[in-house]
């Protein structure tokens, strides 16, 4: 089973889109897949018209595996599995700062169930915390949205410094920009610089800033489903197709 994390330290850059459409397109690709929103805010499972979990609290979410297996809930499509967050997980730094060091927790706490799912796609809150700090250490990749501004390219700078200090392999970083205006010379001169300053780090794919993608709050559902021939809906298959090339070959 991979794990696949999306995650930024920077709100706003388009993390849970991304984790919704590419939960989605894994699973119309025949992966299945669990998508686990460890967001407090719980905006994977609305996307998806499901409540937040009342009975999987943040102690039970590392300590009963029964629980968990038990709050996951189907979606409205094939080979997707959706398993909401829970409020008490704003709790999660406090019962990790808690448990016993060198462990990983997130790892132990998805290994209930591995034998039912190829892909798990973590919805990660935006901040650098010690819940972060499990989820880079469990994750095979760590997919991270970029909008071609000033600050978000500081924001990714100060990642791949935790990355470093913490001797964890910067491999594991698929970066992609996100929210592009073609239009703006700004973003076009980020793009450029960030691509030189990290190579292979960056994905080709680009999200587009796009109203489609913003509508999926109203029509909650990915934008591949409610804009199937979008640029945008077009860039997430993308996106998709060059995670699964780089994640499953390893």
């Amino acid at each position: 089973m991979k794990v696949i994390a999306c995650y930024s330290n920077k709100g706003g850059v388009g993390k849970t889109a991304t984790a919704v459409n590419l939960a989605y397109s894994l699973s119309t690709a025949g992966v299945r897949t669990l998508l686990c929103d460890l967001d407090p805010q719980g905006a994977s499972g609305y996307y998806f018209r499901l409540k937040p979990s009342k009975k999987l609290t943040e102690a039970r979410f590392f300590d009963d595996a029964k629980q968990v297996r038990k709050a996951i809930r189907e979606s409205d499509f094939e080979n997707l599995d959706i398993l909401p967050s829970n409020p008490s997980y704003r709790e999660f730094d406090i019962l990790l700062s808690q448990m016993r060091a060198g462990q990983s927790h997130l790892g132990r706490a998805l290994s209930g169930v591995e034998k039912d799912y190829e892909v798990v796609v973590l919805d990660c809150p935006p901040n650098l915390s010690l819940l972060s700090s499990h989820i880079f250490e469990t994750a095979n990749a760590v997919v991270v949205p970029v909008i071609p501004t000033t600050l978000s390219q500081r924001t990714l700078e100060q990642l791949v410094r935790v990355f470093r200090k913490k001797n964890l392999p910067t491999k594991k970083l698929h970066c992609f920009f996100s929210m592009v205006q073609r239009a703006k010379n700004l973003h076009q001169d980020t793009i450029a610089d960030m691509r030189t300053a990290y190579g292979k780090r960056f994905l080709t794919a680009q999200i587009p800033f796009a109203s489609d993608v913003e509508k999926m709050g109203v029509h909650r559902a990915p934008v591949m489903v409610t804009a199937r021939s979008s640029p945008a809906a077009r860039a997430y298959v993308s996106l998709c197709e060059e995670l699964i090339s780089r994640v499953f070959k390893t």
